[in-house]
């Protein structure tokens, strides 16, 4: 049975409203008993005796508006919740820090040969035309970050604000890209300037998780990687950034929108998922 089988969450109430970029608050805890480590959504602690059990309070979430560029994070659904009712606090690791209750993502790798349509220029940092793409995988591969080429090299984000670049519709930004070696770069270039592996990178805001960090995300232990595949084991890498990561938010790295699509259904997009670090199951990752 997967954990996210054996975690037996209480039923939500949730309210389809207008989008996503919720922020998750969760208070630190550390220790095998867990004391002090409850976590409320809301930022508040329980202090009463109310708080001995293992349940957490889940305060309503005002709606507000959310234009496309806050939606450009990531692909897959995006709808914005609006919680309510309560919802169990599940085992973690015995050792280790509970960070606290992220919002959760998922981006992936767009390949040049999925895409069709009219074409623009793919600019390098020297504002060099690295080829001629479609127009449709520019704007994937600028939200992205990265992707491959017809020709099988990959190609990573280099800078923004490149007056050369087209103009990312999603995010309005002009990028410029770094054209890789597939040997060295199969799936692309994070935040540290090393190669990414899917379902093991994740994108932070390094002010909040240092780049480097080996995260274990309790959700996604025992999740199968694909349909029918092998379980996860939860731990991941913070290699990555995004510009629409900010404060306690993980951006899954999968490497292939299947996998997205598989993991959205499994673990949805903005449900928020517990982060810890300093557990020895992911250490020697």
């Amino acid at each position: 049975m997967s954990r996210l089988t054996r975690l037996g969450f209480l039923p939500l109430c949730l309210t389809l409203a207008c989008a996503s970029g919720k922020r998750w608050v969760g208070e630190t805890g550390a220790g095998p008993d867990r004391g002090g480590s409850r976590i409320l959504l809301d930022g508040r602690q329980q202090d009463s005796e109310a708080a001995k059990s293992d349940t957490v309070a889940i305060g309503p979430t005002p709606d507000r508006h959310v234009d496309d560029e806050e939606l450009a994070d990531a692909p897959g659904e995006r709808p914005k919740l609006t919680l309510s009712g309560t919802k169990p606090v599940p085992d973690g690791p015995l050792d280790g820090q509970l960070l606290g209750v992220f919002r959760n993502t998922y981006y992936d790798f767009p390949a040049e040969a999925d895409f069709q349509g009219g074409k623009v220029p793919l600019m390098n940092r020297s504002c060099q035309a690295i080829r001629s793409v479609p127009k449709a995988f520019y704007e994937a591969v600028c939200v992205q970050g990265s992707g491959t080429l017809t020709t099988g090299a990959t190609v990573s984000f280099a800078k923004r604000d490149c007056s050369c670049a087209s103009v990312c519709e999603r995010t309005g930004q002009r990028i410029c890209f770094d054209e890789l070696d597939r040997q060295s770069f199969p799936w692309g270039r994070g935040a540290m300037g090393k190669a990414i592996t899917p379902l093991r990178s994740v994108a932070v805001d390094s002010s909040v998780v240092p780049l480097g960090t080996p995260l274990y995300i309790l959700e996604l232990d025992g999740v199968p990687r694909q349909p029918g595949g092998a379980p996860l084991d939860g731990c991941f890498v913070a290699e990555d950034r995004g510009m629409k990561v900010q404060g306690q938010h993980v951006d899954i790295f999968t490497g292939n929108a299947s996998i997205t699509g598989h993991l959205n259904a499994l673990v949805p997009s903005n449900s928020g998922v517990h982060v810890y670090t300093g557990t020895a199951r992911c250490q020697a990752q």
